[in-house]
């Protein structure tokens, strides 16, 4: 799969889930979980113990129907690491360069951090694909994003953090691009207890609001 066609399907769903998990069985059932509510997208962060043979188990069972990201990943070393793991995606929490340039190189799509406008255009000056906004929700949540749209309109964001089912759509009817969302989505309870219906049933939920708030901008776009 292409760098453009990873950013498709993130856009096209709209969800960016990020699994935090004590091992890799509960993160290949998360990823399952989110899958069949509609969500073929995870995010493992590289503080989940083993993550790197997390995403290698993870590519070799669901790899064909998930598309698979690492997060946390905070310098090139860290990244080359992923990729080789079977990474088709790198989230950081901030911006580094060394990072961005190294994933624009293997024709990895790269979704670096940014919270200040500066720091936005600074990320997608470098060659991010999308641009993290972190942490969203203790700025100013959906306002925020609506602000840094107002001057950077042709920026993809992906807000992470305060993103939950009473503010999803909201975010997105200022303009996030998608949503990054970790406990909110996948819950530590539900994994822990092995209620994988639970994290199902949150996908569908975070799935029918991301399509009905688009929808309402589409319509009101006319």
């Amino acid at each position: 799969m292409t760098k453009q066609e990873v950013a498709a399907r993130i856009v096209q769903t709209g969800i960016v889930p990020v699994v935090r998990a004590s091992s890799a069985d509960q993160a290949l059932a998360a990823a399952e979980a989110v899958c069949a509510g509609g969500v073929p997208i995870v995010e493992v962060a590289m503080t989940v113990p083993g993550a790197l043979e997390v995403i290698a188990k993870l590519a070799k069972t669901v790899g064909r129907e998930v598309l698979l990201g690492a997060g946390t990943v905070l310098n090139a070393a860290s990244a080359r690491r992923c990729i080789d793991a079977g990474a088709q995606f790198l989230i950081s929490p901030g911006f580094d360069l060394e990072t961005v340039t190294f994933a624009a190189g293997q024709g990895v799509l790269m979704i670096a951090g940014a919270l200040t406008p500066t720091e936005v255009i600074t990320a997608w000056n470098a060659g991010s694909d999308l641009v993290k906004v972190f942490p969203c929700g203790n700025v100013g949540g959906p306002n925020y994003i609506k602000a840094l749209r107002a001057p950077l309109p042709d920026i993809p964001l992906v807000p992470t953090g305060g993103v939950n089912l009473s503010t999803a759509a909201d975010f997105i009817r200022a303009g996030a691009a998608a949503l990054g969302i970790g406990g909110e989505l996948i819950s530590a309870a539900a994994l822990k207890a092995g209620n994988t219906l639970a994290i199902t049933e949150t996908a569908r939920k975070y799935v029918a609001i991301v399509r009905e708030a688009r929808g309402g901008v589409a319509a009101a776009a006319k």
